[in-house]
């Protein structure tokens, strides 16, 4: 299902304005005149993202932020203002009063929109963190997690030579940042044992002598452990800002455009390295708390143990946002054939291959996990029938397309049967979690019986 968005603006003809562009994204859409409708709305829709234009805000933006926020509570919104004056003084005080990021008028639309993606994507990576944190919760790990004592690590790269901006030495004062430049090369080349940045600033100005391209550098840096976690940043010239849409796509976390005032960069990179800290800090706990008692020893999946617990705050979840999650049931076919052919060692890599896949291949937001031999489990908060249908056949071809090694040049080809249930407004319910589970096991025997390396959807979900 896509994102929600609630349009705040006073101003009716750019409210149905902007309501039209959003519809035009795919994106569902609502709409308030006023602060105080919005507050209502927001309880009543749940929103994704908050568009708020100054015309609607009262006397304090930051206390109209604090309202919006309280209303959503713990789904916590995104909120981005838009339409404010094009000045220094505006964009500062728009992230000062807790916005997410600003647009000055004119409002760019495609860039606009770019933002908008990335936004909801680190949504989502945050709410996966905070799903899978209140899930340890449950368990008892309160006390794994430590506070971070050390300052955050910016990084400022250009192609050879990095000069950084008086702006940026100033901004990184005020924020208690460490910063230090760093060539390209040297960027790329990092040791994967850390420490790892916590942000990197990528100086991609035409006007720089050595120009970089920041479309490869960013596909490279999510390609290394040592920085695939890392906050990013681009900087742009005014007459690049076409990129800044096709930069914010490719996962840049934000764009700076022409100069901004330290002050402004201060909060920006603040923003920045405080996220990904948050980032850090629950993914910690997850290592920490489940690595032994959670995970499934062979292959490093969730084992069944956690699983069940995530499912009931999938429950929570689908009880609260109004849409449906998917319980998959995959079965490697033949397995026992494999085995006894090949031995228990190969068994073993088939079987960590395969979880290597489906690990792979889902969001972020998704669970995969092992509940035992060659039965490995799928979950899916807010997915559709289609999505579900989908999704599933494609972890199918995964498994039976590409042979798996078994050792050294044998390779052995298997296939895979899966059974799917989406839940309804009896089944989010505790005791009928079971009863879900249960009715995708019963399609993954429909599938076996029809003949195996093929989905089967669950009556409810078919």
């Amino acid at each position: 299902m896509s994102a929600q968005i609630l349009i705040v603006d006073s101003v009716a003809t750019q409210r149905i304005l902007m309501r039209v562009k959003m519809k035009a994204a795919q994106f569902r859409v609502a709409a308030s005149a006023s602060i105080s409708d919005a507050s209502s709305a927001i309880k009543r829709v749940r929103p994704d993202l908050v568009l708020i234009s100054p015309q609607a805000l009262g006397d304090s933006f930051a206390d109209d932020v604090k309202r919006l926020r309280a209303a959503a509570g713990r789904d916590g919104i995104v909120v981005v203002a838009y339409g404010v004056s094009d000045t220094a003084q505006a964009r500062f005080a728009a992230l000062d009063g807790g916005a997410d990021d600003v647009f000055p008028h004119p409002v760019d639309d495609a860039l606009l929109l770019a933002r908008i993606r990335s936004l909801l994507r680190l949504k989502s990576v945050t709410q996966e963190l905070q799903m899978r944190d209140s899930t340890d919760r449950a368990f008892g790990f309160d006390d794994v997690l430590r506070p971070f004592d050390r300052l955050s690590t910016v990084v400022f790269a250009s192609k050879d030579d990095p000069q950084i901006p008086a702006s940026f030495l100033e901004a990184c004062q005020g924020a208690r940042l460490r910063l230090r430049p760093i060539s390209a090369k040297k960027l790329l080349s990092l040791s994967q044992n850390g420490p790892h940045p916590d942000l990197v600033i990528v100086d991609a100005r035409a006007g720089t002598q050595q120009t970089i391209d920041p479309r490869q550098l960013l596909a490279d840096l999510r390609a290394r452990k040592a920085t695939r976690l890392s906050a990013t940043m681009v900087l742009l010239d005014q007459n690049q800002k076409e990129d800044a849409a096709i930069l914010f796509d490719l996962g840049a976390d934000d764009v700076v455009i022409d100069q901004y005032a330290s002050a402004e960069l201060e909060l920006r990179m603040t923003l920045l390295t405080e996220r990904k800290r948050h980032h850090d800090r629950l993914r910690q706990r997850i290592r920490a708390g489940l690595d032994a008692a959670m995970t499934d020893p062979l292959t490093g999946l969730f084992n069944r143990r956690y699983i069940m617990p995530h499912l009931t705050r999938l429950a929570e979840d689908a009880l609260t946002s109004g849409r449906h999650f998917a319980v998959m049931m995959l079965d490697i076919d033949h397995f026992k054939a494999i085995n006894d052919r090949y031995g228990h060692d190969a068994g073993d890599s088939v079987l960590r291959d395969v979880a290597a896949r489906l690990r792979e291949n889902l969001r972020a937001i998704d669970l995969v996990g092992r509940l035992g031999g060659e039965e490995f489990i799928v979950a899916m908060p807010r997915t559709s029938q289609r999505q579900a249908r989908l999704a599933a056949d494609r972890l199918r071809q995964l498994v039976g397309d590409t042979p798996f090694q078994i050792g050294e040049d044998q390779f052995v080809s298997i296939s895979a049967s899966v059974g799917v249930a989406l839940s309804d407004a009896q089944t989010v319910a505790q005791p009928r979690l079971g009863a879900l589970c249960k009715s995708a096991d019963t399609a993954l025997y429909c599938a076996k019986n029809a003949g195996r390396n093929r989905i089967a959807m669950a009556p409810s979900a078919a």
